[in-house]
């Protein structure tokens, strides 16, 4: 066992009106302010060109900004190149020397932070331990499976203590359930270590399943921030609605605001909601699959009359896509032993925590 021991020093990142173009047409990031606390892992999710990757590189030094300011800790990083500033990246590639033996991939950034060679290999066997692969460390990345080579990747650039730490897409080539393990693993060691992590990922049950808070990027801006379950159950429109999970967005109407609630009708269904700052007038009921209530039969009130009209087995659910006369519903039910079927009649209703008005779109 090692005698060193790595440690996080972590350091908040934040942004001030920080724009970046490329060339005088492209607009890659809009005037984009926020906050990550030290200590915590925030991750920017987004569509793909929504600018998420060029905001992760700007924290790293790889692209500078056309304007505004970035500051890691109390320094003012905005001009420094990538070198002069205490982070650290894992890529999508794992980017390994496919020459060198793991514990010699891991060693190679120390090799330049003036460690003599018995501090260098005690701190690289630190950083393989804590990622659980010490038994690999003479082993050639051509001989690890792609979630060892990524877990190799994260124990280079845990070994030299970065204020920050970056992950660009890090899942992305591994299997399902590979990555499943590995985002756990992630997780848990920066939690352990205290560390400040920024992760990119367009993915959103990985976002949801590892981050402290979660930025939502679209068209080079921000389009909210807040934490996995306030983006999910609280989201501020219908792009968020819909990209954090799936949600069914139907057409409705308030028809009258009391206090913080508004009345709320959909052909002929009401209910009463959450207002959220809308006025009486058109609005949009956002309602998560899972939170669509189907029962059996025709009611007269209470609900509304539907059909089945697609019912798919997958396992642990039943998924339905349901028509009502305001269209089609999709819905998720875990009752698998008394499934509907294709044309059955239904009654759909929602869960009382089920839907959220938006804002028409």
């Amino acid at each position: 066992m090692a005698n060193a021991v790595i440690h996080g020093k972590a350091a908040s990142v934040s942004f001030h009106n920080v724009s970046k173009m490329f060339g005088k047409d492209v607009l890659a990031v809009d005037d984009v302010s926020l906050t990550i606390e030290a200590g915590t892992l925030v991750t920017l999710l987004g569509p793909s060109g929504c600018g998420k990757t060029t905001t992760l590189r700007m924290i790293a030094g790889l692209e500078m900004a056309t304007r505004g300011r970035i500051m890691i800790g109390d320094k003012d990083v905005t001009g420094l190149p990538a070198t002069d500033r205490d982070v650290s990246m894992v890529f999508q590639s794992y980017a390994l020397f496919p020459h060198m033996s793991v514990i010699e991939n891991v060693s190679y950034g120390l090799k330049f932070s003036g460690f003599n060679k018995a501090e260098t290999r005690d701190r690289a066997i630190a950083g393989l331990d804590l990622v659980g692969l010490t038994q690999y460390a003479e082993r050639l990345p051509s001989e690890l499976s792609g979630g060892q080579q990524q877990r190799v990747a994260v124990a280079r650039a845990l070994v030299l203590e970065p204020q920050v730490l970056l992950f660009d897409e890090p899942l992305s080539n591994l299997d399902a359930k590979l990555r499943r393990q590995v985002r756990e693993e992630i997780r848990e060691i920066q939690q352990k270590l205290g560390l400040t992590v920024v992760y990119v990922t367009h993915d959103q049950e990985e976002a949801l399943a590892v981050s402290d808070r979660i930025v939502v990027m679209r068209n080079a801006g921000i389009a909210q921030i807040g934490t996995p379950r306030e983006l999910y159950d609280a989201p501020s429109d219908a792009f968020v609605a819909d990209f954090i999970g799936e949600a069914n967005l139907i057409p409705c109407s308030v028809d009258r605001i009391a206090g913080d609630m508004a009345e709320v009708s959909l052909d002929g269904y009401k209910t009463t909601l959450s207002a959220r700052g809308l006025p009486v007038g058109p609005a949009i009921l956002a309602v998560r699959p899972s939170r669509v209530v189907v029962t059996r039969g025709t009611k007269s009130s209470g609900g509304m009359a539907a059909r089945i009209e697609k019912a798919t087995y997958v396992g642990s659910r039943m998924e339905y896509t349901v028509a009502a006369d305001f269209g089609q519903i999709f819905a998720t039910v875990e009752d698998v032993d008394t499934a509907f079927a294709a044309g059955d009649e239904v009654t759909l209703g929602f869960e009382d925590r089920g839907p959220v008005l938006l804002p028409p779109s």
